[in-house]
């Protein structure tokens, strides 16, 4: 095959405003967001976007930019199409940084998909679903979380992801005034982000069995997770494996040493697809369902994550609703587009997705 040349890279610091949310960890009041283009000697280009979400991963919208021109700079005059080999450069490079890296791996699958003229899902093998996303809660009062829990279901929500991992027994009181307000027919699953001891994930679970809650992400600091297995015996709810597993290593260290019920997979800590595809296929062949999540990505990642979904038959469920946590801008033209709470995307080639160049024009760019 004639290599593709890559001959130039495009960074963006890409910062979207939105309505502050808050998580056991932090507030957030901007997407915090790298985009990136990836040029190549055909003509077209592919694009990625990270987000940086410091409080969990470890990286800032700086680091990110720093590093992405260092990754750049590897890249120039290298072949595009050879996907491994690039992103082996990166880990060469650098460890860990995962955020950033994600990003430069979705602009990879993006010129693969334009190379072959196909669609990303279709490019990776896979095939159009139902794909329905929960809407997420972010913490506050209990009444206030239960308000907006009956405003999401007048508004047609059928999954409920509700922030937790303040204090234990408000959190209780809160997932009890949110199952009130909304009846048994909504699905509730609940997200604690680390915020809990093992004694008081203990409690919360417990006391939470009755509620008839769909499962638990991360309910402990990932130093815990040597008591995953004790607590997994001791909890009426199914655990999600989110902060405890950033790749196939981690998976399946959880699931071998019985720590997980399912895994939470999410570009930003996985690296992006390349990583991903190994969790999913790992956790597929032991019985472990996963779910797609994210951090704070426009619809250019999500976009991405649709088509990666679509391609990935055990990723039964869906947290894709970042666009929709208040952010007060769309950078993305093209890409997915939401019906109600339910994904769609049109057969373009490669993501389908990319930056409003008006939006751009405000950012701050830098060329390599």
């Amino acid at each position: 095959m004639k290599p593709l040349l890559i001959t130039k890279i495009d960074i963006y610091r890409f910062s979207i405003p939105m309505v502050p949310f808050t998580i056991a960890t932090g507030t957030m009041d901007h997407a915090m967001n790298v985009f990136i283009r990836v040029h190549t000697d055909a003509g077209f280009y592919g694009v990625g976007e990270c987000s940086a979400f410091p409080m969990i991963v470890g990286e800032t919208q700086d680091t990110c930019l720093v590093v992405a021109k260092d990754f750049a700079g590897l890249w120039i005059g290298k072949n595009a199409l050879e996907t491994e080999a690039r992103l082996q450069q990166l880990h060469q490079c650098i460890a860990g940084n995962t955020t950033i890296k994600s990003a430069f791996d979705m602009a990879l699958y993006d010129i693969a998909a334009k190379h072959a003229g196909l669609p990303l899902y279709r490019f990776l093998g896979g095939e159009r679903r139902v794909v329905e996303s929960d809407i997420t809660i972010g913490i506050a009062s209990p009444e206030v979380m239960a308000k907006k829990a009956g405003e999401f279901k007048l508004s047609g929500a059928n999954i409920l992801k509700v922030k937790l991992g303040k204090d234990a027994v408000g959190d209780v009181e809160r997932v009890k005034q949110i199952r009130e307000a909304v009846g048994e027919r909504l699905a509730i699953r609940i997200d604690a982000n680390q915020g809990w001891s093992f004694d008081d994930a203990v409690f919360a679970l417990q006391a939470m069995g009755k509620y008839d809650i769909e499962f638990c992400e991360q309910p402990m600091r990932t130093w815990y997770d040597d008591r995953l297995p004790e607590l997994m015996k001791l909890s009426p709810v199914k655990i999600m494996a989110d902060e405890s597993v950033y790749n196939h290593h981690d998976a399946r260290k959880q699931i071998n040493s019985g720590s997980c019920d399912y895994i939470n997979i999410k570009m930003a800590k996985s690296g992006g697809i390349f990583e991903a595809k190994q969790i999913h296929d790992l956790a597929a062949a032991k019985g472990i369902a996963c779910m797609m999540g994210g951090m704070l990505e426009s619809r250019i990642a999500l976009s991405a994550k649709l088509h990666f979904v679509y391609a990935s038959p055990n990723i039964k469920f869906y947290d894709m609703d970042t666009c929709m946590l208040g952010h007060l801008v769309d950078p993305c033209v093209g890409g997915v587009t939401y019906d109600g709470y339910k994904l769609n995307i049109e057969d373009m080639p490669g993501i389908g997705a990319d930056a409003d160049e008006g939006f751009l024009a405000k950012c701050e760019k830098f060329s390599v």
